[in-house]
């Protein structure tokens, strides 16, 4: 693969899942962004977690799509590829849930928690299952849904392949249209994460030029911008319990956020910052999996302290959750090397610098989850 391209796809991800981290800020009913509460403050939490940094879940899944076929059909092993996925995405994500549920039924033990996450002390064995893992519903680490799904694609992974090889149009358009309609879920918890991955398995199979769009990267990130706060006009004035046409227009919108975070890698991969970002490897599996268990926490703290000063909690939150993910990152790397790499799915930063194909450019209530 084309150095600059495998260093774009390594910077789209820490950047997206950043992004991520705002679409799980908790809040209760009092301080949901569609109360109206802080006037301005609130139409900004509806454009990044609701409009914005939706586009993650499909951006992400197109990569995994896109990188599993790039070597066509004939580098294709399907055997090797589940046994390789077992252990980067199946064993950590499973450490990961794990752990969070052992932690939460600790808490809960001892009267901590009940109302912030599920009550996993009273639960029966098949709530334990799901929570544990999301064998029907979410994971009680609810971001890892996109990596349970992802596994049900990598297992479908072949019919997939083969319908988008010698069906594209035809089969992309049926996937847009289950992901975009009011249609049932089936076995996914998210649809648009199916036709993220049919789509990177298509532009892969079909040697689509993935840079061609390049040079038209400032129009497209300003036309995605625009559209997006659009959106998130309309999700403002019509939310919480939006209509089916927005709620279809919301999926649609954050499918076509696909080429969106695709040009604008094609700009941040030309400054030094982009480059730094592309190098960090294991960092943004290490963000995905430990940010929500921690925004929890900040909230149960942040209710037992009873400050009341909610735009404060949404601008720390991130902030801190972010350093201690990225120092706990790196003291995990340098202590104990070998969990840090399980825990990453073996996933390490490069220390060389990409090559450029561009000149570089110079200077206490209850939660409400969003899934």
């Amino acid at each position: 693969m084309d150095a600059t391209v495998s260093a774009r796809i390594n910077l789209m991800r820490i950047v997206l899942i950043s992004g991520i981290i705002f679409v799980h800020v908790p809040y209760d009913p009092a301080t949901s962004p569609y109360a109206g509460t802080y006037g301005g403050l609130d139409w900004l939490r509806v454009f990044l977690a609701d409009s914005l940094f939706r586009i993650g879940v499909p951006c992400l899944s197109a990569i995994s799509g896109y990188l599993l076929f790039h070597r066509g059909l004939e580098g294709f092993d399907y055997g090797r590829t589940m046994r390789s996925k077992a252990s980067t995405i199946l064993l950590p994500v499973l450490l990961w849930n794990t752990a969070f549920l052992v932690l939460v039924y600790a808490a809960q033990t001892r009267g901590i928690g009940f109302g912030y996450l599920p009550d996993v002390v009273n639960a029966g064995p098949r709530d334990l299952l799901n929570l544990g893992l999301a064998i029907e519903t979410w994971p009680i680490n609810i971001p890892l849904y996109f990596l349970r799904d992802l596994l049900l694609c990598l297992l479908l992974s072949p019919l997939i392949a083969l319908a988008v090889m010698r069906y594209p149009r035809t089969v992309l358009i049926l996937m847009l249209a289950y992901a975009v309609l009011p249609l049932p879920n089936g076995i996914f918890l998210k649809k648009s994460i199916l036709f993220g991955f049919s789509f990177g398995v298509a532009a892969a199979l079909h040697r689509v030029d993935i840079t061609r769009l390049d040079r038209f990267a400032v129009p497209v990130v300003l036309v995605a911008l625009a559209m997006a706060l659009l959106l998130s006009f309309a999700l403002y004035a019509f939310g919480p319990e939006f209509p089916v046409w927005l709620d279809m227009l919301r999926a649609l919108a954050a499918i076509g956020g696909i080429f969106a975070a695709w040009a604008l890698s094609a700009l941040l991969i030309r400054t030094d910052m982009g480059q730094a970002l592309s190098r960090l490897g294991g960092l943004s599996f290490w963000v995905f999996c430990g940010h929500y268990p921690l925004l929890i926490l900040f909230w149960m703290v942040w209710n037992r302290l009873g400050i009341d000063s909610y735009p404060l909690f949404y601008a720390a939150s991130p902030a801190l959750a972010l350093a201690i993910l990225i120092s706990t990152h790196a003291a995990a790397r340098r202590f104990t090397p070998t969990l840090a790499a399980i825990l990453t799915g073996r996933r390490a930063g490069s220390q060389k610098r990409p090559v450029a194909s561009h000149p570089r450019m110079e200077p206490n209530g209850s939660i409400a989850h969003r899934r």
